[in-house]
């Protein structure tokens, strides 16, 4: 992929990306390739969409792996992160993880099943692939950047994603916790918390729905999956050397809106 000049230079090191085969994550993937990464393009249920953006990466110059690992389990989060490392010659510098759902159900429908999905889903995938990445990053003895991607919604909350929302405040401290605790390796742990990000078909599936968020955003749109993409490679790069155990919210302003 043609080196995009106004990104950080992230030349020769190797990036996992996981729910790349989702819009954000397919966002996230392109931007580590357009700053140079090579780039392990991970997916689940979609797998096709990841193969297919390993071809745009690769048709654009760039380098990249397709993966597939169900994420709730323990064992696929350690083969993923080995199966990246491998592929790396034994580096991997960068782990984003964007995989997630994002239900919607009422708090008084919701079923305690339906509430450890979204909490094995959103939490436990994103505590079994810190684990296993920083392990690789220890071993390597060179440090590493991981960005888990959360929301807005982790300190705001909207009805019917109490489960969602829950899920993306643990998500919130625990990247704290591993911040803490993974420092002394060279290990900086960050989030990101989307806004409002545009898909295909948003505006005429929920269009009251995007109004508000344009009327509240000072910037006065939406965002884009790219938009995510180049914060999270900014916390990967050295120009966030010294950022560790924060997050940076990236919604066009709109937490910046007074809610009286």
């Amino acid at each position: 992929m043609t080196r995009d000049a106004g990104l950080p230079d992230l030349g020769g090191r190797v990036a996992l990306v996981t729910g790349a085969s989702g819009g954000i994550g397919a966002g996230v993937a392109r931007r580590f390739a357009a700053a140079g990464a090579a780039v392990v393009v991970h997916g689940h249920r979609r797998a096709g969409r990841a193969r297919e953006l390993v071809g745009e990466i690769e048709a654009g110059g760039g380098r990249a792996l397709a993966a597939r690992a169900d994420l709730t389990r323990e064992e696929e989060c350690e083969r993923l992160v080995a199966e990246a490392v491998a592929w790396g010659a034994g580096r991997l510098d960068a782990l984003v993880h964007c995989a997630g759902v994002q239900p919607v159900r009422a708090l008084a429908d919701l079923t305690a099943a339906e509430w450890r999905q979204v909490a094995d889903a959103n939490v436990t995938s994103a505590f079994a692939c810190t684990q296993a990445a920083a392990r690789a990053m220890r071993e390597r003895g060179a440090g590493g950047s991981i960005v888990h991607v959360a929301s807005i919604e982790g300190t705001r909350p909207a009805p019917g994603h109490a489960h969602y929302c829950a899920s993306k405040a643990a998500l919130l401290m625990f990247a704290r916790s591993a911040a803490l605790e993974y420092g002394p390796d060279g290990i900086r742990v960050n989030t990101v918390s989307p806004g409002l990000i545009d898909r295909p078909g948003l505006a005429r599936d929920w269009p009251e729905g995007v109004d508000r968020w344009r009327a509240a955003a000072p910037l006065g749109r939406l965002g884009t999956p790219e938009d995510i993409g180049d914060a999270c490679v900014f916390l990967a790069s050295g120009a966030a050397a010294w950022i560790s155990g924060s997050d940076l919210v990236v919604d066009g302003g709109v937490s910046a809106r007074p809610t009286w």
